[in-house]
Formats: structure tokens, sequence, C-alpha cells
């Protein structure tokens, strides 16, 4: 027989219990996504771009029904890796990774959660991450761009830019797979180009790759997309102007800061893109039943300024397929 005192006191422990209860439920309802990259967080008041928004529309919302553990690794290798293998310790649902770097640190950290690529870097295919584009393996999907297809048009748009173009150096991230670049120097060379590879670890290598392209007479300059890269691109912009190379790469900063031209994956679009499979993976969805997917919108962009100085003019043809001219 339960006396009156002890029956308020069980009384109210179920009261109080009920709330706990509750809470504990909703808690346990929010969903965990990591987000790994491996530069610095971004000054962009829209950051990460289209990444959130995207999601919103989809229904998750931070704070309330997703919780965002987002792990910016400076630019430092050994803290990516770290980052990673916090991001599984936390036994997060999925794993956004950008950049080639941060899809290995992933991958060599779990082969169990999904990992949703956006790598502009990496021929996943070579890199056995997938069959074929149709056909993940493991626990990797996502966007990855066609590398040989992007710096066939960059070779296009250069040789429109710059007469007479016969050699276009590349200034290249040793750190990647090499993989596209063997497939862009079969196609400069379908153009009548010579490839000349400066393959640098970082910006202490940049003097010594540009005054190697200046006594090659390189006519034009490559860009390849890497994090490493895009991080010194003002010292890039200036070596480039020093040495009176027109200069093609990715993104639209990159002409910002007085680079020639960029042509390139729209920021936006991919990351919205990012968050398509994020909701995909959360709804349900394996990565293997997920085809990989190349990004679709692509930005050209031209600083008329920079071409100016280097005593370029650009054709209204080329001009007229501009997204933007920065007079």
């Amino acid at each position: 027989m339960v006396s009156r005192r002890g029956f308020a006191v069980t009384l109210g422990l179920g009261v109080l219990s009920r709330p706990l209860t509750a809470r504990a439920q909703r808690a346990a309802t929010v969903t965990r996504v990591g987000f790994l990259w491996p530069g610095s967080r971004l000054p962009d008041p829209e950051w990460p771009w289209q990444f959130l928004p995207e999601l919103r529309t989809r229904g998750w919302v931070e704070g309330q029904n997703i919780a965002i553990d987002w792990r910016f690794a400076e630019g430092s290798a050994d803290r990516l890796n770290e980052f990673a293998t916090d991001l599984v310790r936390l036994r997060v649902d999925a794993i956004c990774a950008v950049s080639s770097a941060s899809v290995q640190a992933a991958g060599n950290a779990t082969k169990t959660i999904p990992i949703i690529a956006i790598d502009l870097e990496t021929d996943p295919v070579s890199k056995g991450l997938a069959v074929s584009l149709a056909r993940p393996r493991g626990n990797v999907t996502g966007l990855f761009l066609d590398v040989p297809e992007l710096t066939g048009k960059w070779l296009q748009l250069l040789a429109e830019m710059v007469p007479r173009l016969s050699r276009v150096a590349v200034l290249w991230d040793a750190a990647l797979d090499r993989t596209p670049l063997r497939a862009t120097d079969v196609l400069a060379q379908s153009q009548g180009m010579q490839l000349q590879i400066l393959e640098v670890r970082g910006p202490s290598d940049f003097n010594a790759a540009f005054q190697a392209a200046t006594r090659r007479r390189a006519g034009a300059l490559m860009v390849m997309q890497s994090p490493d890269l895009d991080v010194h691109q003002k010292l890039i912009v200036e070596l480039a102007a020093a040495s009176r190379l027109p200069t093609i790469a990715m993104f639209e900063r990159f002409v910002e800061a007085g680079g020639l031209a960029a042509y390139g994956v729209n920021l936006a679009d991919l990351y919205r893109g990012g968050a398509r499979f994020i909701d995909k993976i959360l709804r349900g969805a394996k990565p293997a039943d997920l085809p990989m997917e190349r990004p679709t919108r692509f930005d050209f962009v031209v600083n008329l300024r920079t071409a100016k100085a280097l005593g370029l003019t650009i054709p209204q043809s080329v001009l007229m397929r501009a997204d933007r001219v920065i007079r």
C-alpha cells in the first residue's frame, strides 16, 4: 500500500518526467550533418552560398530539426583528418565533404556514414569511388567536375583571346590526382598546343614556377582548381601580371582580384546540389543508389582592365558570351 505522501512524490516525479522525456524525444529526432571544409570560413554573408537555404526549402532548418557540425581545417591536412575522425565520433548521419582532400579524409575515417562529395578536382572512377557515375561504390556519392572537359573549354577561350597561342603553362597542385591532367594534355595536343606543367606544393614554389614559364615562353597560364591554390589567388594574380601571362582560372573572384578570365561552376548552384544529395540521404537513400552528378551551370567572366594591361584586344564574339565583363 502506497502512503498518501508516497503517492504524491510518485505523481510529482511522473509529472516532472514527462517534459524531460518529451525533450529527449525531440532531441533524438534532430539529425546531425557534418560539413568538412579544407580552408577557412569565408566572410561571405550568404555563407556557404545556397547550401542552407536549399536545405530549408526541403524542410531541414538548422537549430530545429537539423544540427550541422561545421569543421574548417584552415589549410591544415592534419586538422582535416582530425575533424573527419571527430565527425565520425559524433555519429553524424551524413558528411558533406568539400574538395578532394576532404573526401579522402572522410573516406579514410568511415566506410559506413554517407559522404556527399563536392569535389572539383577528382575523377571518381579512376580514384575507385565509382564503377561509373551511375554506379557509386561504397559510401561516397555527390558532385564531381569533369576536369578535362572544363580545361578543354579553357584552352578554347585562351586561343580566342591570345593570338597565335601555342604553349600554355599549367599551375598544378602536386597533391592532386594527376589523371585529369593527363587527359588535359591530350586535349591540348589535339588543338595544336603544348602544355608546360608547373607543379607546386605551396607558395614557396610559385616564383620558380613563374620563372620557368617565362623561360619556356608560355603564352598563357591555366590555374588548375585546388583549395590550396585558392588561398593564394592574390599572389598568383600578382605573379601572372609581373610575368605578363594571360591567366584563366575557375572562379569569378580570381578575375575580381585581377586575373584575365574565369570559366567555372556556379557556386550557388553547386551547393544547392550538395544540399539536394544530403536531403535524399537523410530521407533514407543509400549513397550507392544515388548516381554521381556533374555541375551543369557555368559562369564566364572577363576582366577588360587586365586585358588592356596585357595589350590584348578581346574579340566581341568572346565578350558576348561572357556572363560578366569587368571594365
